[in-house]
């Protein structure tokens, strides 16, 4: 087809359109080579922090920045699982004469200057394929390094004509500028570069095929496969695409124009594995993963078996209970209710109170000092910040802490932090006259509190519940972490009517050390539940803190089918029966939105949430909640957290989950 233009000249509207195409093909392609420049300066910040021994990654970064601890711990679990699955590749192939390294989208990847340096490439080859711009830019740096120039030793630099990429080629090092798309000349390449298809090789894909469409990654795993006969091919990439987190990760990279195609079609890791069989990695690792497949002598070259204590729940379910989710009708729409480690307490029917946490202050994320009101009028619930009046303005700055609301109306806030470093040390009464319950004549207080005796060390991401002991009322602190534990198992007890520490007896065996649990009062003491542990790892065990004689007996609640291990999560008791809500899990492709416990049987109940009437990502971590027992709802509050290197989500606005029957 063609057409006329302004000028009269024919123009083919085929060729035009192939044009724009190739013009649009060309900036996905640079948007996926700006992903390196972002990646290696993220490596180096964990590595300038000493989080992983590379003193090689400098020479490729031209500016430094110092990254979020949650990107640094990111990139050291990336860094780790790579080199891991390199190491087995070389000391269980370190009988061959020859052996080979095939980094494809290696980028400013410093392995092959890491390994040579320790003396680990004896008799190895290593290749190295990217974009040829990428290849260019990795080319200059390194000429321009001595140090890296005498570890390659004597090299030529190529630029055959009948392949048009540049080649760095030296005894034991290749670099080549190769389209991965372009298989027919990636294999012209390598094999006139020496690749050798029949010794044992190692093709590692860190974070390379998702950027590419499904045809033509699928064609490099069949490639791969045909061509070499003793191999392992080792996959870093992302995966769990619909659920909130990965959501928020497909969006960023769209928005960066470099959309993650094979999410899509291998969403999992049953997924990634049967991509490979049929052509021969608490929120963030949960979304990516490290495959090895192999073939030939190296076919029973498992690198990347479980640990020995290695266990998965699985939950003998066939059609998943579902809740129904909706919306909760607000006044106004108030931005003070989008934020995440926060507290919110049920201080009267109807009338809930927010404290503390992350979320929008003045057009922008921060720690937030203020106090937020929701009450409800009718089917509607009004919402209110206090702001900064009268004594409110005592309340510092504070994530992670415990807001617990007293039979007499009062809400008493213990812990938190203002930085991983920084503990808040104060204890605050927050005093609510509600009156006649109407917003505006609601009036809030808050005095700090001096306590005797010898106070716990100052924590986070504890719990703590009202408890009776011998007819005199005491707050309950149980676990979380400080600066020096990772969790802590130790529990505390608080005089409500003097506010002096007092020691109560406690007997029976000890929970394991924990934060990020749950602690709901039932039975006139309290339940834990779940909670990560001291090996960072989530726990699936349920305690009861009960009435004795002599004060409290620590009891293990045994469940006839245990659920998955979480933490990050809320609970509530009805009728017996425990509701999690939520939560975070990492030996598990999902977790289910709402585990219910029935306490009397032992037997748990998974549910789904139906988000249709929700137009954004739900994460039910890092949320508050609070139970309407006489509308058999749970009302949602805040909820979200940073999503790794791809921003910081907050929902939007509360929900309200309408829980079925329970008796």
């Amino acid at each position: 087809m063609s057409e006329e233009n302004g000028s009269g000249a024919v123009v083919s509207v085929s060729a035009r359109n192939k044009r724009c195409a190739s013009k649009r093909q060309a900036g996905k392609d640079a948007a996926v080579q700006g992903t390196n420049d972002s990646s290696i300066v993220s490596k180096y910040s964990m590595v300038r922090l000493g989080y992983f021994n590379d003193g090689f990654l400098k020479g490729f970064v031209n500016k430094t920045t110092r990254r979020a601890p949650l990107i640094n711990r990111g990139y050291y679990v990336r860094a780790k699982a790579v080199d891991y699955s390199l190491h087995c590749f070389l000391q269980q192939t370190a009988s061959y004469s020859q052996r080979q390294i095939l980094s494809l989208g290696a980028g400013f990847d410093s392995l092959y200057f890491r390994l040579k340096a320790s003396g680990e490439l004896k008799n190895v080859i290593t290749y190295e394929v990217d974009f040829p711009d990428v290849v260019q830019r990795k080319a200059t740096l390194i000429k321009n390094n001595q140090e890296l120039v005498e570890l390659i030793g004597c090299f030529d630099e190529m630029r055959p004509a009948e392949m048009g990429c540049l080649c760095l080629s030296g005894m034991d090092y290749k670099l080549l500028g190769v389209d991965l798309t372009e298989i027919e000349e990636l294999d012209n390449v390598l094999m006139e570069t020496g690749l050798n298809s029949a010794c044992p090789t190692l093709l590692l894909s860190e974070v390379v095929l998702t950027y590419m469409k499904d045809q033509s990654s699928s064609a490099v795993i069949h490639w791969a496969a045909d061509r070499f006969s003793s191999a392992v091919f080792v996959v870093y990439e992302q995966i769990h695409p619909d659920d909130p987190f990965g959501q928020v990760m497909q969006q960023h990279f769209t928005q960066l124009n470099s959309t993650l195609h094979a999410l899509v079609q291998f969403p999992g890791k049953e997924a990634q594995r049967k991509r490979f069989l049929n052509e021969e990695w608490h929120l963030k690792c949960s979304h990516y993963l490290i495959l090895s497949a192999s073939k030939g002598d190296l076919k029973k070259c498992l690198l990347l078996p479980p640990p020995p204590d290695f266990h998965i729940n699985k939950l003998d379910i066939l059609e998943p209970l579902r809740i129904s989710v909706f919306l909760c009708e607000t006044e106004t729409e108030n931005p003070h209710l989008r934020r995440f480690a926060h507290c919110s307490a049920l201080i009267a029917p109807h009338i809930v109170v927010i404290s503390g946490g992350f979320g929008n202050r003045v057009g922008q994320h921060g720690r937030l000092r203020d106090v937020s009101l929701m009450v409800k009028s009718g089917s509607v619930w009004k919402c209110s910040s206090a702001g900064d009046k009268g004594s409110i303005h005592l309340l510092t700055e504070r994530m992670f802490h415990s807001m617990t609301a007293l039979c007499d109306g009062c809400c008493i806030i213990f812990g938190g932090r203002t930085s991983p470093l920084k503990p808040v040390l104060s204890l605050l009464c927050l005093k609510c006259d509600i009156g006649d319950g109407a917003i505006s004549n609601i009036s809030l207080s808050v005095k700090e509190i001096e306590c005797s005796g010898t106070a716990p060390s100052p924590r986070w991401r504890h719990t703590a519940t009202e408890v009776i002991c011998k007819g005199r009322r005491y707050l309950f602190i149980y676990g979380g972490r400080s600066v020096r534990e990772l969790a802590l198992g130790d529990w505390h007890f608080l005089n409500l009517e003097d506010y002096s520490w007092a020691h109560i007896p406690v007997d029976g065996p000890t929970p394991e050390s924990r934060h990020s649990h749950s602690a709901c009062i039932w039975k006139g003491g309290v339940l834990i539940a779940g909670g990560l542990g001291t090996g960072q790892i989530p726990l699936g065990s349920i305690f009861h803190l009960r009435p004795a004689l002599s004060g409290f007996i620590w009891e293990r609640i045994e469940l006839v089918s245990s659920f998955i291990a979480r933490y990050s999560h809320t609970a509530h008791i009805l009728h017996d029966n425990l509701l999690l809500l939520g939560g975070v899990s990492i030996h598990s492709d999902s977790i289910p939105e709402v585990t219910l416990i029935d306490l009397k049987t032992g037997q748990s109940f998974d549910y789904c949430i139906d988000t249709d009437l929700v137009k954004w990502p739900l994460m039910l971590h890092n949320h508050s909640s609070v139970l309407l027992v006489k509308e058999r709802q749970v009302l949602v509050v805040g909820g979200g957290g940073n999503c790794f290197s791809f921003g910081t989500h907050l929902n939007h606005q509360p929900v309200l989950l309408q829980l079925p029957e329970i008796r």
